[in-house]
C-alpha cells in the first residue's frame, strides 16, 4: 500500500514504514504522479459502505461514481440512464487539480473541498479530508469493465427517487384488490423509507396530486436472481402489500409490479424526472431533493421468490 502525502511527521512516517511507503511530494517511487493515479481509471465507484468518520461531503454522499480527467470532475448522481449520460461518465460537476499531494476540488454547488489520497491497491484508494474528518473508498474501473447493471439493481432504492410520481399505466389479471384503487406512487429521498400514494384520477397533472396515503417501504433481495426484487409497502395504517419488482428491459422509466396476494401485474412509468445536483436553474422540486438526497449504508435482507409467473 502505497500513500501519497504532502507531509508526514516523524511519529506517522515511523509507524507507517513497517507496511506502507510514504512520500512528500506528489509522486511515488516508481515516478507515478498523483494525476496519473486519480485519473487511471474512466470511473470511481464509491463503496459507501465502507465510509468512515462522522463528517460529510456534500457532493461524494450523493453520487455513485466520479471521475477526474483532464481537470474536470464528472459525477453520475443519477440511476436512470446510468451508463448512457455524458458516455457512462455522468455529468461533469465541477473541477480538479492535484497539487503538492493533495488533490484539490471545487464542486459546482458545494463548493471547494482537499484532499489527501492513499492508494490501497491497484485499483482501490482512499480520500481523505481531514478537516470534516471522513474518508470515501472508490474502486476504480474503465467505462467498458464497469458493470452498470449491476450499480443500478444495488442501488434500485435511489431510482424509484428519481421521478415525481410513478403513475399507473396498466393492470393485467389477478383478482380485485384495494390497490387497485391506488394510481400513483412517489418515493422521496428525505429518508430513503418514506413512499406517498393517490388515487387521483390517471392523467392528472403531478403538481396537483393529493396523495392519499403514507408509509413506509422496504426493497429485499431475492435469492437467485440479480435484476429482480421485493417491495414491501408499509402503510401507516398497518396494512402491507408485497410486490415483486422488476425494470422493465431497456426503459428506465417503466416499473413492472406483480402484486403476490392478488396475482395482479402493475405496470407504471416514470413522470417529472429529477436531474440530481444539475447545473442551472432548477425547478423548487429538484432543489428541495437535492438538499435531502444522500446515500446511506444499506445491508439489504433477502427472501426467496414465492410465485414463479
Amino acid at each position: 500500500m502505497k500513500s501519497i502525502k504532502l507531509l508526514f511527521t516523524i511519529i506517522f512516517t515511523g509507524a507507517l514504514l513497517s507496511s506502507c511507503t510514504s512520500y512528500e511530494g506528489d509522486r511515488f517511487a516508481d515516478e507515478i504522479s498523483l494525476e496519473e493515479v486519480v485519473s487511471g481509471y474512466d470511473l470511481w465507484y464509491i463503496d459507501y459502505n465502507k465510509t468512515s468518520g462522522n463528517g460529510d461531503i456534500p457532493f461524494l454522499s450523493k453520487a455513485f461514481t466520479i471521475s477526474f480527467l483532464n481537470g474536470r470532475m464528472y459525477a453520475n448522481n443519477n440511476i436512470v440512464d446510468i451508463g448512457k449520460t455524458g458516455n457512462g461518465l455522468g455529468i461533469i460537476v465541477g473541477n480538479y487539480n492535484t497539487f503538492n499531494g493533495f488533490l484539490e476540488t471545487r464542486h459546482n454547488l458545494d463548493g471547494r473541498y482537499d484532499f489527501d489520497i492513499t492508494q490501497i491497491s491497484a485499483n482501490e484508494i482512499r480520500i481523505r479530508d481531514n478537516f470534516e474528518n471522513v474518508s470515501y473508498y472508490l474502486v476504480g474501473y474503465q467505462r467498458n469493465k464497469f458493470d452498470y447493471d449491476k450499480l443500478f439493481y444495488e442501488n434500485i432504492e435511489y431510482f424509484l427517487q428519481e421521478y415525481v410520481a410513478w403513475e399507473k399505466a396498466e393492470t393485467i389479471g389477478g383478482n380485485p384488490n384495494a390497490f387497485d384503487n391506488e394510481n400513483f406512487l412517489q418515493f422521496t429521498p428525505e429518508n430513503i423509507t418514506t413512499f406517498y400514494s393517490s388515487q387521483d384520477n390517471i392523467g392528472t397533472n403531478i403538481d396537483y396530486l393529493k396523495w392519499d396515503y403514507i408509509g413506509n417501504y422496504q426493497v429485499f433481495d431475492v435469492v437467485g436472481y440479480e435484476n429482480l426484487k421485493i417491495l414491501d409497502l408499509i402503510y401507516d395504517g398497518g396494512d402491507v402489500e408485497e410486490f415483486e419488482l422488476k425494470v422493465l428491459t431497456g426503459n428506465d422509466n417503466r416499473i413492472e409490479l406483480y402484486h403476490i396476494n392478488s396475482n395482479t401485474t402493475y405496470n407504471f412509468y416514470g413522470r417529472g424526472f429529477v436531474r440530481y445536483l444539475k447545473g442551472g436553474k432548477q425547478q423548487a422540486i429538484e432543489k428541495n431533493r437535492n438538499s435531502d438526497r444522500k446515500r446511506i449504508k444499506v445491508e439489504r435482507e433477502e427472501k426467496t421468490r414465492r410465485v414463479l409467473k
